[in-house]
């Protein structure tokens, strides 16, 4: 986006408008900025798997290795959620346990 503005006329008499450029769109996270989390049956950080991960996978292959290591392969769905850091850094839930 463009802005422009008056200038002074004592600055410049032959600059009457000075033109800005705003980036009003704040610069995505790269994946590698990205950390995910495991929580529980009620959203909250899991109570046993605190700990940050490097990418969705990690932190999936962590919750089913965990899951069925305490609570059994035969029960499935796994109750264990998967959360993403958003850019301003709050959480967002990519995966709901038990899904």
């Amino acid at each position: 986006m463009s802005v422009s503005y008056p200038v002074s006329p004592a600055v410049d008499a032959s600059i009457r408008f000075k033109t800005i450029s705003v980036n009003s769109m704040r610069p995505a996270a790269t994946p590698s900025q990205r950390s995910y989390r495991l929580v529980d049956q009620q959203g909250d950080p899991h109570p046993v798997l605190d700990d940050l991960y490097d990418s969705l996978d990690a932190a999936w292959s962590e919750a089913q290795s965990w899951w069925h290591e305490h609570v059994g392969a035969d029960h499935a769905p796994v109750g264990i959620g998967v959360e993403v850091s958003t850019a301003s850094g709050e959480w967002r839930t990519l995966r709901h346990p038990g899904i």
